[in-house]
């Protein structure tokens, strides 16, 4: 019978349809065969029955009549279930044993391409299908073949190219392969019937124990580096958005990893993928799609909690104590990346705002607002990856809790004040600046859920955890407390030598949270914005230098554009860093809540709900402040002042929250109890300038946050209270106990005088200024000087200082540009006039930085001799003071500016700089521009005019006017009101301060003849420090030394001491000299008598 004919045969039997091909029905034939002799030996020579051999038999040679596979049909099920078995084995991983031709395989789903295992087809002898026996060799030997693509058949006889197919089968990486076997046994469990479906589970089984065996041992593989392969398709899963998938099969080959360990620890085969992930992701960009689905790599590996506990292990450095090293961690790696520069100073290959002078602002906004974007989306998956850790077992959150605290602890020299004059060696000591900016961005996520001012969880922060001393590893886990060190950082009160801390036998998450938040804070964001007002000053030197080159045609304009441009893209970039949105709101509810906490603190509150803010405050015993490091206030104060200077805007949206700010400074700003350290307290003047509205804020009318912020402002019901403080500040931080901080002093009082202007302007501050010079009136030779007394002996002590010695370095400014305006420095070598540049460069920014401090304290002085309005648009003060130079004077504050203790230094302080602004000597102040030193000496004129006018109605003030030997002469009121008339003040200002003129010389004259008179005063009635004739003399207990009350009054406003000895001294311990001035009186009352008899008798 032909091919032909057995075809036709088969094809007419009724149970052909049992078959799916010609091809199967020769494979039951050949299944009898060897089932025949197999078994055929064992069995009887007649318990086969002869039907079953002619038809094997006929099959075998080809004849297979329609008879014979009749009689063979009693086998047919076991055959259809192997046959079923074969196909399904081949779906899922497509391989095969049979290459006959593949016009005899169609039907019952063959897939289009298999792998041929020639081999072991060959080592089977005649059995081409597959089956439960040898499916596990077969899968082993496909694992094997370096190349299977080269093994490829074709399964069906469609000839179209199907590289699908051909991809799939031919799959050279076996991870890859393996989970798409995975894959595809996952499916068939679900479509195949009952019979087969433990077969189907026991191939979807041989995939997760065949990737197992890949993983322990991946050296028998050849050219498979199975942990890049494991990694990579987890990444395609990701993209590909069926992440789910992969994470099902890698759960099977975890559990079966972590099941036996013999070979191989589970650490031991998820370290290698570890440094894979390590090598790749520290060379990727902030704003690279790549890195976000590494991050969600590294979210599944914390959220998997066996590969969880082995990363938490991973991340630790090799050398804890070095805080560079934990940047070269795998999570160090992660929070390095940041538009910052990798390379401080180097800009070049930096992708973010290169030649910004070339974009437009709102191109730089745009950029901007795109990092800022990828930003947030970073940081919220640093936060997960933390609280994935923190959430998952206890063990993990021991680690990384670990690790954060060791990590600070080893870079706690960042914030030393080398650090910043030595960069080399800062930057292979310690980690970077991007790294804590993005540690404290996921950990300020992690504050959140208890960063709000009413939240009950916030009280129960516990500070005395910052009082722990070294702890060994088992105490911290038990006690939850992984900082180190903070025993050693100063607190904002010295505790008691009888105060001993009541530690908890465990801290909660939100005191650890708390700590470690601020600590990385303090680590960072404070020198990021050290670094960035550097650069913002460096920069406006450069345009300034920049611009003067360009306008002279130096050839140095090229080279200072480039440096311009280089500093422009390294501010840019720190900005961007800085002021991400999300970043700011989760740090401002943090430092508002820390506001609330540390008030709550100061009131003595050890319970979890909040108390009331009322004053007086009670008294401070056994604080819990004396366990609070300075940080925690230091960067509340450094956030507000950020705000202020680069992210206003963020405070005009939070007014409501301001009052809580508001509290925290009038608490602590002034009461060295509780905040003792005088630098500190008065950094909350700048944070109080910063909340306030300002004088110079646009009024924008689609913005009514400005509203807002004036509205809680001058409303606050602690107004009172926080203008004493304000003041207090003011007087304490004259006395640091560090004398070469002398200069620091008007650095620290610069924003208080915005400040007051702002309060005098406003009643109910204004209220609280007079009560406090009121108190001050009837108190001045109190044992301790009023504080009120206090503040303005010391205005007018920096009103002295700081105009004398602007008028100095702008003599010399004036001086050295004539010299060189005249050719003297063309001559001079290249040092030498480089020498002479850097001397004028630096008596600019000298003169600059007195002139703006003493335009400031003349202006208070003036505004404070007023009744007008301190707190308008600082425009209105440009030209004429308008209403405050002729408002009427607060009697209060004037009756101090009259009394002797303080009428002398105003009035000769206010003639001599007359003397420099409008006399002979104003030509040595006449440098080439005002402005570039911020000279402005017509408002200077305008200012000392108006306290002048102010003051000017009470008698004893003007008669003791003309005492000033010194400066004094009529001729310098006259010349001032020359002055007066050409810089076009008011004519009314013109005239009141013509007639105060005439009023002080008839004065002048009248005491020049009384002078005269008392010219042989003998020395026993003069004042020993003055040289003036005692008018109420007065015993220093200690010296025994004489003088005139007034003269030991106005010495002891700014230092407590005999100036004859310095021993202690106070107002109250003197002692009036009654027999002195009795004849004292009795002497001028002589020679008044005698005078009056010359006069008659010349008559």
């Amino acid at each position: 019978m032909t091919d032909q004919e057995n075809n036709n045969s088969i094809s007419g039997n009724p149970f052909a349809a049992l078959f799916g091909s010609l091809a199967d029905a020769k494979l039951f034939a050949a299944a009898q065969r060897h089932r025949q002799r197999a078994g055929g030996p064992e069995e009887p020579a007649g318990s086969q029955d002869d039907s079953d051999n002619s038809v094997s038999e006929s099959l075998d040679d080809g004849d297979c009549s329609v008879a014979e596979i009749s009689r063979s049909f009693r086998s047919q099920r076991e055959l259809c279930e192997q046959l079923n078995t074969n196909h399904m084995i081949q779906r899922i991983f497509l391989i095969t044993l049979d290459n006959s031709d593949p016009s005899m395989k169609s039907g019952n789903g063959i897939p289009a391409r298999c792998v041929y295992l020639e081999e072991m087809a060959a080592d089977l002898d005649e059995q081409d299908w597959l089956d439960m026996n040898n499916v596990e060799q077969a899968l082993f030997t496909r694992l094997l073949l370096p190349e299977p693509g080269n093994h490829l058949i074709h399964m069906t006889s469609a000839c179209a190219q199907n590289l699908s197919a051909e991809r799939d089968a031919g799959e050279r990486q076996i991870l890859r392969y393996l989970y798409a076997c995975f894959q595809r046994a996952r499916e068939e469990i679900t479509k195949v019937p009952e019979n087969l479906l433990p077969f189907a589970v026991r191939c979807r089984n041989l995939t997760v124990s065949n990737t197992r065996t890949v993983l322990l041992t991946p050296e028998i593989y050849v050219n498979q580096n199975v942990y890049e392969q494991l990694l990579d398709l987890m990444l395609e899963a990701l993209r590909g958005a069926h992440f789910e998938d992969v994470t099902e099969f890698l759960e099977e080959v975890i559990e079966a990893l972590t099941m036996d360990e013999e070979v191989r620890t589970f650490g031991e085969v998820m370290i290698p993928v570890f440094d894979i992930v390590l090598g790749r992701i520290k060379d990727l960009e902030l704003c690279q799609i790549l890195l976000y689905t590494y991050l969600d790599v590294l979210l599944y590996f914390t959220r998997q909690k066996d590969i969880a506990k082995v990363f938490a292990g991973y991340i630790q450095p090799k050398e804890p104590s070095n805080g560079q090293m934990y940047q070269k961690t795998l999570l160090g790696a992660v929070l390095n990346i940041s538009c910052l520069l990798k390379t401080p100073g180097v800009v070049e290959n930096h992708g973010y705002f290169l030649n910004p002078s070339r974009s437009s602002p709102q191109e730089i906004k745009v950029q901007e607002s795109n990092i800022h974007q990828f930003m947030a989306q970073f940081h919220e998956k640093i936060y997960q990856l933390l609280k994935n850790l923190l959430q998952l077992s206890p063990e993990t959150k021991h680690r990384i809790l670990s690790w954060l605290g060791n990590c600070l602890h080893a870079n706690a020299g960042r914030t030393k004040i080398w650090a910043n004059q030595m960069p080399e060696i800062f930057f292979q000591m310690y980690a970077s600046d991007a790294f804590f900016l993005n540690l404290g961005a996921a950990l300020l996520r992690l504050c959140q859920p208890f960063c709000k001012p009413k939240s009950p969880k916030l009280l129960s922060f516990n500070p005395t955890y910052c009082a722990l001393k070294e702890l060994n590893e088992e105490e911290r886990r038990s006690k939850n407390v992984h900082m180190r060190g903070l025993e050693k950082e100063t607190c904002l009160i010295p505790a008691l030598s009888e105060q001993e801390p009541e530690f908890a036998n465990s801290y909660n998450l939100v005191t650890e949270n708390l700590v470690l938040t601020q600590y990385t804070l303090h680590l960072g964001f404070h020198r990021l914005h050290d670094q960035m007002v550097k650069i913002n000053q460096s920069l406006h030197r450069l345009q300034v230098a920049w611009r003067e080159a360009q306008q002279s045609s130096s050839p140095a304009a090229d080279g200072l554009r480039e440096q311009f441009e280089r500093l422009m893209t390294i501010y840019l970039s720190t900005k961007a860093a800085m002021t991400e949105p999300q970043l700011l709101q989760n740090c401002l509810n943090l430092q508002v809540s820390m506001a609330v906490l540390l008030v709550q603190l100061a009131l003595g509150n050890r319970g979890t709900e909040p108390l009331e803010l009322s004053f007086p405050l009670p008294a401070v015993e056994n604080s819990a402040l004396a366990y609070v490091p300075e940080f925690f206030a230091d960067n509340l104060g450094d956030f507000f002042i950020f705000l202020r200077r680069f992210a206003d805007d963020i405070l005009e949206t939070c007014a409501d929250s301001l009052e809580h700010v508001l509290h925290f400074v009038t608490v602590f700003m002034g009461d060295v109890e509780r905040m003792k350290n005088p630098h500190l307290r008065a950094k909350l003047a700048e944070v109080l300038e910063a909340v306030m509205p300002h004088l110079d804020q646009a009024q924008n009318p689609l913005v009514s946050s400005v509203f807002h912020r004036k509205r809680v402002f001058c409303s606050y019901p602690n107004a009172a209270h926080l203008a004493e403080a304000l003041i207090k500040v003011f007087v304490d931080i004259e006395f640091t106990g560090d004398p070469h901080q002398f200069e620091q002093k008007f650095n620290y009082r610069r924003p208080m005088y915005p400040i007051l202007r702002y309060m005098w302007g406003t009643d109910s501050y204004r209220q609280s200024i007079k009560a406090l010079a009121d108190y001050a009136s009837e108190n001045l030779e109190a044992m301790n000087p009023p504080l009120f007394l206090r503040f303005l002996n010391l205005l007018m002590n920096d009103a002295i200082f700081l105009l004398d010695e602007a008028i100095q370095y702008l003599s010399k400014i004036k001086v050295q540009q004539i010299e060189k305006d005249r050719g003297d420095w063309d001559g001079l070598s290249p040092d030498a006039r480089r020498e002479k540049e850097a001397s004028l460069q630096m008596f600019g920014q000298l003169a600059r930085f007195h002139n703006i401090m003493s335009n400031e304290t003349i202006g208070t002085l003036a505004f404070l001799t007023s009744g007008g309005d301190g707190g308008r648009d600082p425009k209105e003060r440009e030209g004429p003071r308008g209403a405050q130079e002729l408002s009427v004077s607060v009697p209060e504050i004037k009756s101090l500016f009259v009394h002797p203790f303080l009428a002398e230094r105003i009035i000769s302080m206010l003639n001599y700089f007359l003397q420099h602004l409008v006399g002979p000597k104003m030509g040595a102040l006449k440098v080439k521009d005002f402005s570039e030193f911020d000279f402005k000496p017509q408002q200077l004129v305008s200012d000392i005019c108006t306290i002048y006018l102010n003051l000017g109605d009470e008698e004893n003030f003007c008669a003791t006017v003309p005492k000033d030997g010194r400066s004094y002469s009529p001729t310098l009121f006259a010349q001032t009101v020359r002055v007066l008339k050409k810089i076009n003040k008011p004519g009314n200002m013109i005239v009141s301060f013509s007639n105060l003129a005439e009023r002080i010389k008839s004065l002048a004259d009248r005491q020049q003849q009384e002078e005269e008179t008392y010219a042989d005063a003998c020395d026993e009635f003069l004042d020993p420090i003055m040289s003036t004739l005692m008018s109420d003399p007065v015993i220093l207990p200690s010296s025994r030394v004489t003088v005139d009350r007034s003269t030991i009054a106005r010495h002891l406003l700014s230092d407590q001491t005999d100036p004859f000895n310095r021993s202690p001294l106070t107002m109250d311990q003197i002692r009036p000299n009654t027999e002195l001035k009795e004849k004292i009186q009795r002497w001028l009352a002589e020679r008044k008598k005698q005078k009056e008899e010359l006069e008659e008798s010349l008559n």
